[in-house]
């Protein structure tokens, strides 16, 4: 199927590792143009070399965006490059790992910013372009923000509220025909997970106990399959009548019984 996404402007937070690198190729791909929003200038500017080396059309904006001026910016260099933007995917974001017991207030408040706060900045500033051109949004949630999983307050409730924001914001754009929809990963190998599974004495157990409860292949879940699920989101030919969704790409790890495995 044709997703019709050619020559459309799709800005991608977090664009340049893991899930975001994955969706930047998936965009190219399809013939569309990646934006690739990223605060590692090295990892931006390798993959955007790599997707021109293949003469697809994208840009690299390099932002740090816990501050709503940060967003303002992205936003602007898009249109100024491009003079329009068709899509927006929220993306960046990281386990930080702020409990309730060892954490503060202050740290929490910090890992709403690294997790939530730009969600809706890089809206707002991105919907007076959206509004242009009926576009769509999706939202990176996680299988914590239903599931919990604990020490992790911050990135946990930043994720809640991510699926509430879909929710509202699609009911809040029906208007202008703008569609918003969240994809929820569980467990997906990224070099923000390998991190992770470095910090335990045995990280190969680990991982074997976390692959045992997933029940679809006993297999992590792709960045590319993720990616695949966005794409679908984003394009109107696919998705036009699919709006305010939770789509679970995750074998199965939150909803299944976990007798079966």
């Amino acid at each position: 199927m044709d997703l019709e996404l050619q020559d459309r402007v799709i800005v991608i937070t977090g664009g340049a590792k893991g899930i975001g690198a994955a969706l930047s190729r998936g965009v190219c791909q399809e013939n569309g143009i990646a934006v690739v929003v990223d605060r590692d200038k090295a990892l931006g500017e390798k993959l955007v070399a790599e997707l021109r080396g293949l003469k697809a059309s994208c840009c690299f904006v390099q932002a740090e965006l816990t501050t709503a001026d940060a967003c303002r910016q992205a936003i602007e260099e898009t249109v100024r490059e491009f003079g329009r933007l068709d899509a927006l995917v929220n993306n960046a974001g990281v386990n930080d790992r702020i409990g309730l017991e060892d954490g503060s207030p202050s740290e929490y408040l910090a890992s709403l910013e690294r997790n939530l706060v730009h969600y809706y900045s890089m809206a707002h500033f991105a919907l007076p372009h959206l509004k242009r051109s009926r576009g769509a949004v999706v939202n990176i949630a996680s299988k914590t923000a239903v599931t919990g999983q604990g020490g992790t307050s911050g990135y946990a409730s930043a994720k809640g509220a991510i699926l509430a924001l879909t929710r509202e914001w699609a009911v809040e754009l029906l208007p202008y025909g703008i569609r918003i929809n969240a994809v929820v990963p569980a467990e997906v190998m990224t070099p923000l997970y390998e991190q992770w599974l470095s910090s335990f004495p045995e990280p190969q157990k680990k991982l074997k106990t976390i692959l045992s409860k997933i029940p679809l292949g006993n297999r992590m879940t792709k960045p590319e399959e993720i990616a695949a699920a966005v794409l679908f989101l984003l394009s109107s030919q696919a998705a036009g009548h699919v709006t305010g969704q939770h789509l679970y790409v995750d074998g199965g790890y939150v909803h299944l019984d976990r007798a079966l495995t």
